[in-house]
């Protein structure tokens, strides 16, 4: 056996962060207690652990869980409530649903449909691609899967049956073009869904925290006008910006036909998947009216699937990104609740509220979602980002005097639509940049236009959609 490899240097940032903020503990507020101060410099290094990533994300997370029990901040018992956290084994059980889309083959066959359907033009081959997107997001909150494992080797396909790749100098043909809108699609998606991603599960943990509650549904609802026109419009602002060589596309359906033909006819396990995912998603629009958890209708999907064997409990275990979320996430929740148990968030909420007396909590609103969004210039997680300023943030608008549950769902969608900002800006971004199709300039260049384009759908025209709906 060979010992794994550990880049020992990126250890270097969050050690001394950690130790700074640490010993920095005689010039604490007097309002905080010691072991909130000492859980913030625990929670500090182990969000700067999972930026530099000495180690994969849980590693990072379980050593400063240990580190938080070892050096007396919280007992072992309460280090471990977060793994009974209800989100938490909502977003692994839905990483097996999304599973269930690979195995069988429904993700691809539901792709190439979409292709042989609309796939007549190069711009409407994009919203096929972002159509698929659309439909698997609300099963899987693994956002990189469904644009990484489902979309991207369709998108490949094609742009090798048109001639088009990184290697020759030929991917602006329509490889560029298709990369770069599916990732958006797949920006818009992450957003309209509380299970389209796992940072939306860590806002929704984070929020309940506060005592602010958000339903499967009522997040849909909420993001259903910005993320709607998202898709719409954000593909044809890149055809402008960004115009593929090829514009008509004839082949594909073609291509797509032969591909489907080699399929063969829909299988029994893609009819379950379809049906198990089909029922899942009705539960979860019904959850808030009938009370049932969402987490609860996840379990059931997943045990519907064992039960007929789509699913194998090798499958279940085997499925190593879905523990691997359930242990950093059930760690970093465990913290982040810690620090406002610990008093160290209402404090900061608190103490800023009364800094920002007289100002509009609107202004206060703009401002908070204008740093959060552009601060991800700093984050190479969606995840690490939401965990390390969400709480903090809502904090700070509920005591400015914004509506809880509109302040909530606002920065859960600035969330989404900061992974618009560099090609390190999630997992997405990494998959399909990583690609090649794409150069980093472009991709800058791009994504800011786009991203002011998202502040004012998501931030301007979603915020009177939600006070249409009433949640202020």
């Amino acid at each position: 056996m060979q010992l794994n490899k550990i880049d020992y240097k990126k250890f270097i940032w969050p050690l001394l962060v950690g130790l700074v903020i640490w010993f920095c503990s005689p010039f604490k507020p007097a309002g905080i207690s010691m072991n909130a101060w000492h859980m913030l410099a625990i929670f500090a290094a182990t969000i700067i652990g999972c930026i530099t990533q000495p180690l994969p994300i849980a590693g990072v997370a379980l050593i400063g869980m240990t580190l938080s029990v070892l050096l007396n901040v919280v007992t072992i018992d309460d280090a471990t409530l977060g793994f009974g956290n209800g989100t938490v084994w909502m977003i692994g059980m839905a990483y097996f649903l999304s599973r269930g889309f690979i195995n069988t083959g429904l993700g691809r066959r539901v792709a190439l449909i979409f292709v042989r359907l609309f796939g007549k033009k190069t711009l409407g081959l994009a919203y096929s691609l972002i159509g698929v997107d659309l439909v698997t997001a609300p099963a899987t909150p693994s956002n990189t899967a469904r644009a990484g494992g489902i979309v991207y080797p369709i998108i490949e396909s094609l742009a090798d049956t048109f001639g088009s790749s990184p290697k020759d100098g030929t991917e602006r043909k329509i490889g560029s073009f298709l990369i770069f809108t599916e990732f958006h699609g797949d920006i818009a998606t992450s957003g309209m869904f509380m299970t389209g991603m796992a940072p939306n599960l860590v806002a929704v943990a984070l929020a309940k925290s506060l005592g602010v509650h958000l339903s499967w549904m009522g997040w849909f609802v909420a993001g259903v006008v910005p993320g709607l026109i998202s898709l719409i419009c954000v593909p044809l602002i890149i055809y402008k910006m960004y115009p593929p060589e090829i514009k008509d596309t004839p082949n594909a359906k073609e291509w797509a036909d032969k591909e489907l033909a080699e399929m063969g006819k829909i299988t029994l396990p893609e009819k379950i998947m379809g049906g198990v995912f089909i029922i899942a998603l009705i539960l979860w629009m019904l959850s808030s009216f009938i009370g049932l958890d969402a987490t609860t209708v996840a379990f059931l999907a997943v045990g519907l699937l064992l039960l007929t064997g789509v699913l194998s409990v090798k499958d279940v275990l085997n499925e190593t990104g879905a523990w691997n979320t359930i242990v950093w996430f059930s760690i970093l929740i465990f913290m982040a609740t810690e620090l406002n148990t610990l008093g160290l968030i209402p404090w900061l909420s608190k103490a800023l509220g009364a800094s920002l007396h007289g100002v509009s909590w609107i202004v206060v609103l703009i401002v908070l979602v204008l740093f959060y969004f552009y601060s991800h210039y700093m984050f190479a997680s969606g995840t690490a980002h939401v965990s390390a300023m969400y709480s903090a943030l809502l904090g700070v608008a509920i005591s400015a005097g914004a509506p809880a549950t509109m302040a909530a769902m606002m920065l859960g969608f600035t969330g989404a639509i900061f992974g618009s900002t560099t090609q390190y800006a999630n997992g997405p971004a990494s998959a399909l940049f990583g690609a090649g199709y794409v150069k980093q300039s472009d991709w800058w260049r791009l994504n800011f236009v786009l991203g002011i384009f998202y502040l004012i759908v998501w931030g301007v025209v979603g915020g009177l959609w939600m006070k249409v709906i009433g949640l202020w």
